[in-house]
């Protein structure tokens, strides 16, 4: 009886080790990882206050004016012990007082400084913003991203407002003259959007996102940014599918799409021992904020160089910090006060 028990044993620890073998491949050979600094430490893991903000800044990419200006401004928030995760859109246009430029510009100075630097000047910008230290950076190019999307099959967005704008530059037809047509028509293109769950390839994904001339309020900074945070969340979803399925080939197939497009200071390693919190922890809660209208103002163009740009309506970036901080810790009341309320 004995012996039929280890047998038992042994062929099923067999089994075992045939089941789990490709994933161990997985981890070590293609995302050069330990298995067991995943599961038993977080040593190498950047935190404040048990928390890990990644700044994800989406770049027009090579074919477009300004490649490396920065079309998108995501902080991620990683509440370890709560296991939540807030994603933060920070408006293109807010002014800075260090670079004397747009907070867009500041990956583009970065990278013409010194390979590398792009990351690095971003992030120490946009911490001033958020009031929060940001320890990881990752830049996706758009251009790239779209390829992404048609390798998934398309995402399914839930679009929250319809709009339709009648200005969408055509790319490559920047500069054509139109025939003498004063307004230039033929640079642009009409696109339109309804309300409600939409399947999107990566054209028409690009397009929901980078939209700015759209009617009514879809046509803001601000709405460019609800826009950006619903893309990502559906690719998100696809993505969690996708690892669900346990299919080791479409995983693999998924990690070297994404390594094509995205530029990085953090770690695989890193990266799994968040992925393992998320995964491995209860409850896991995702909640997505926006810096609206509410916080800026918009100041005389010839103070700031001629260009559309967005200061704090406050006069400083402490009502942003607060605002942040009260979503990030789940406390009633987060909303601003409307500016109609401030002024009486």
């Amino acid at each position: 009886m004995t012996k039929k028990i280890i047998i038992i044993i042994l062929v099923a620890s067999f089994g075992l080790f045939l089941s789990i073998r490709p994933y161990y491949l997985f981890l070590t050979q293609t995302l050069k990882i330990s298995p067991v600094k995943t599961l038993f430490s977080s040593d190498s893991l950047k935190t404040y206050k048990d928390q890990v903000n990644v700044l994800i800044l989406g770049i027009a990419g090579e074919n477009h004016d300004g490649p490396n200006l920065s079309d998108s401004i995501i902080v991620a928030n990683y509440d370890i012990k709560n296991n939540q995760m807030t994603t933060v859109s920070i408006p293109r246009d807010i002014w800075s007082d260090t670079l004397k430029d747009k907070i867009n510009s500041a990956y583009a100075y970065g990278e013409a400084k010194q390979k590398g630097g792009g990351l690095k000047l971003a992030k120490a910008e946009v911490s001033a913003i958020i009031g929060q230290p940001i320890q990881y950076a990752a830049v996706i190019d758009f251009d790239k991203f779209k390829t992404l999307i048609d390798y998934l099959g398309g995402l399914d967005v839930e679009v929250s407002r319809s709009f339709t704008d009648k200005e969408f530059p055509i790319a490559g037809k920047e500069n054509n003259l139109c025939n003498g047509d004063p307004e230039y028509r033929c640079r642009y293109e009409t696109i339109s959007f309804s309300k409600g769950l939409t399947h999107m390839d990566g054209e028409t994904a690009l397009k929901y996102v980078r939209s700015r001339h759209a009617q009514d309020s879809e046509g803001s900074d601000f709405a460019r940014g609800q826009r950006q945070q619903e893309v990502i969340k559906a690719l998100k979803n696809k993505v969690v599918d996708i690892v669900k399925t346990g299919r080791l080939n479409e995983i693999s197939g998924l990690y070297q799409e994404l390594n094509k497009l995205i530029g990085r200071d953090i770690t695989n390693q890193q990266v799994a021992i968040v992925a393992k919190n998320i995964f491995l922890k209860k409850d896991f809660q995702q909640k997505q904020i926006s810096l609206t209208d509410d916080f800026f103002i918009v100041p005389q163009y010839y103070l700031y160089d001629g260009k559309y740009v967005l200061i704090p309506e406050s006069g400083d970036f402490e009502t942003i910090h607060e605002y942040i901080n009260c979503h990030i810790e789940n406390k009633k009341n987060c909303e601003p006060l409307k500016k109609e309320s401030k002024e009486n």
